[in-house]
This record gives structure tokens, sequence and C-alpha cells, in this order.
């Protein structure tokens, strides 16, 4: 089936514009689906408000909103006050831009610093940041609501190529950087560097939370997938199985899956708490042996997301394509053309997928189904269960394998 387009957001372009640093590595949705940031290419992160553009889709046909924004809003205050109407911010990072990520603070979460008495910033409830990783190893902090800089963060020596958040609001940062390391920042510290991760023996391209933000997967130039304690900052394990570089990885909205994206011409879809492969879906058919998975050079896989379902996970490859795939099907349930796309993720609802391309962005609507109520309570279960408990359960064995996501 062929997925319905929802609209376009379309760089502006200049006949002198060189193509090199056009390139839209990221797209990100704010966690409460506020806003949607992506970079246009060069030093430029757009941000716009989510709810306006999906409205301006509906007016203007699913055309370019991006111009039809209007930019005479009122400005939002993070200073405690009453929140107004969200506003259009351009941004320019002073950089080419790699990688973006929001995070909103939850007060309560406290700063794991020991000297918590005084800190340049104050976060309150309605905080929203958007942090960016740069060409030059920087890492800029914005407050999303008003567009200032709030923090530089300089430690890394190569590019910035991702950041993430932890999801539980303790506003805890990490970056992974072409320097081989990644790195976990306090902002609740004003930026405190705490601890670098050491161990990828080459470039890290990707690195994604747990939901309950106990675990990091990280993944880059080498075959491996590695998985590090939070708590502890050290390494868990490494998940073997591809045949080329990890580019990309995202966990299951439960946390009982992680599914990885290979220039191997592969989706992986793991169980992390063991470390086995339970999904394979494939770009090429028939699959290249392990000792051609590099040469398919137009089968690469680029990215891959998690539908907030639990049940559909999205991938892009360099073969022209975007596909929907459902975790217990072998082959995807919806495609979408899109040329040279470079990064996919799911609206903060999971109804839309974007998809970024040379400075725009791509949207369209996602496989739509109600999900099981067995679907369900299997999430609800593996939230707060990791494999090991579920396989102790005094249960038959039908369902252990169902919990397990294993049939």
């Amino acid at each position: 089936a062929r997925s319905r387009t929802v609209g376009e957001l379309l760089a502006p372009t200049s006949p002198f514009d060189k193509k090199c640093g056009r390139e839209n590595w990221t797209v990100a949705f704010a966690p409460d689906g506020s806003y949607l940031a992506w970079s246009q290419g060069h030093r430029i992160v757009k941000l716009v408000p989510w709810a306006q553009c999906l409205n301006n889709f509906l007016l203007h046909s699913t055309k370019n909103a991006a111009n039809a924004i209007s930019t005479r809003l009122p400005r939002q205050s993070s200073e405690g006050g009453q929140k107004n109407k969200p506003c259009e911010h351009v941004i320019d990072c002073g950089d080419i831009v790699w990688s973006l990520a929001f995070g909103s603070s939850v007060p309560e979460k406290q700063s794991r610093c020991v000297n918590i008495e005084w800190h340049r910033f104050k976060f309150g409830q309605d905080q929203l940041l958007l942090a960016t990783g740069l060409n030059n190893g920087r890492i800029k902090i914005w407050d999303v609501y008003t567009g200032k800089l709030l923090l530089n963060l300089m430690d890394h020596t190569e590019v910035v190529r991702d950041l993430t958040f932890a999801p539980d609001g303790s506003l805890i940062l990490v970056s992974a950087s072409r320097d081989k390391t990644l790195r976990v920042w306090d902002l609740k510290d004003d930026g405190n560097m705490m601890k670098v991760l050491r161990g990828h023996p080459n470039w890290v391209y990707g690195c994604a939370f747990s939901p309950d933000s106990s675990i990091l997967c990280s993944v880059g130039a080498s075959k491996a997938v590695f998985l590090w304690d939070m708590d502890k900052y050290s390494m868990l394990r490494k998940l073997e199985g591809h045949h080329n570089d990890v580019v990309a990885c995202e966990f299951s909205p439960d946390g009982a899956l992680l599914a990885t994206a290979s220039y191997d011409t592969r989706v992986y879809v793991w169980d992390p708490h063991i470390g086995v492969i339970l999904r394979e879906f494939g770009h090429l058919f028939p699959p290249p042996t392990p000792i051609f998975a590099g040469g398919a050079n137009d089968r690469w896989v680029r990215s891959v997301c998690f539908s907030h379902d639990g049940l559909h996970v999205a991938s892009l490859a360099d073969d022209k394509m975007v596909r929907f795939w459902r975790i217990d099907e072998e082959y995807p349930v919806q495609v979408a053309p899109l040329n040279n796309g470079l990064c996919c993720t799911f609206s903060t609802d999971g109804s839309v997928l974007a998809a970024g391309q040379d400075g725009s962005v791509y949207f369209w609507a996602t496989p739509s189904q109600v999900s099981s109520l067995q679907h369900l309570c299997r999430m609800a279960i593996r939230r707060v269960m990791p494999t090991s408990q579920v396989k102790n359960l005094p249960i038959p064995c039908k369902v252990v394998e169902f919990l397990c996501y294993q049939i």
C-alpha cells in the first residue's frame, strides 16, 4: 500500500547555495507534541509549532506551509508566567548542524550533582529546551519558547553526530560524536559533563535511551551495538549480528524491543535484555551475504524509528523508499517514495512520520490500526518487567513467548 502524503516543509534555496552542508540529518518533535524542529541546511534550524503545521497542510492542500505560518504570534515566557500560543523561531547555530534533541524538565527530578546550592538556570515545569550538535564539536542549548541561547557545551573534538535526552525529565543529555566517545551532560547542573563513555573503536553515529532512562544504546562505525547501564555508566553488553556499520537505533515504547539499522541493508529488532535478534527486515532480496554486505550502496538503511503503538517500525533507505513494517509481518505494510532521505521520526502521537532530505521535511500518514487488548496488556507488563523476570512468571509457555515478542 502507498502511504498518504500529509505535507512538506521546503527549505528556501538560492542559486548560489552550496550543496554541501544542506543535508537535513535530523528531525525532532517536542515530547509534548508542541514543536517540530529540523535543520534547514548549513547553520540554520527551524522551530515551528506542530499544530499550526498540520492546520496549514489542511488549508494549503499539503503544499509547502513553511512560509504560510504567521511569525506575528505572541512570544512565550520561560520565566514561569502564563504560556501563550507557540511561536516560530529561526535559529542560527553558527556551524553546520548534525543533530537535534528536545528536552523537557520535571522540577522534582534532582540533579546528580552533589553541590546544588547555586545554578544559573532554574528550570520550571513548562521548560522546553532544544540541543543542537554542531560540526565543530560544540553542543548549543536553546530555550524553545524564546529562541535564546542558554548554554554552549564544549568538550567533543569532532562532529556531534547525535543527541538524546533522558525521557524521565532529569535533563540528562547524551551526545555521540565522531571522536569515538559518548558524553553525558547534566543540564540541571549548568551543563556539567558527568561522564565519558568509551568503547567504540570508530565514529559513533547514534544513541537512544530506553523509556525508563536506565539503558542507553549506541551504534557506530562497527558491526556491534553497545548497551550501557546509565546508573553505573558501565557497558552492559554488546549485541553482535550486523555485517556492516550500524547507523541508527531506537527502543520500543515499552522498552522490550530495540530496532537497529545498518549499511548491511537490514533492520534488526532485538530483545536488548538477552541480546537475541527477534525480527529481520531486509531491504534487498535476496539479502547480500556477509562478505558483500557493504557493497549494496543503493540499499543502505539510513534511519529507523519505532511507532508509539509499539506495533510499527519505519525505515528509510538509499533505494529512494520509506517503508512501514509491522513487527509481526515479514514485508512492509506501506511504502512511500523519497529521494536522498537521511532521517525519519514519528510525531509525538504517532500519527505522522517526518523524514528529512536536503534541508526539507516530508510527512506521511502512518498505518492506523487499533491495538489489540493483548498487545496493550503486553506493553503494560513489559514497561515494568525485563525479559528475565517475564520468563520466571508462573504462566503458560505460549503466554511467556507472546510477552517476550517471540510469537
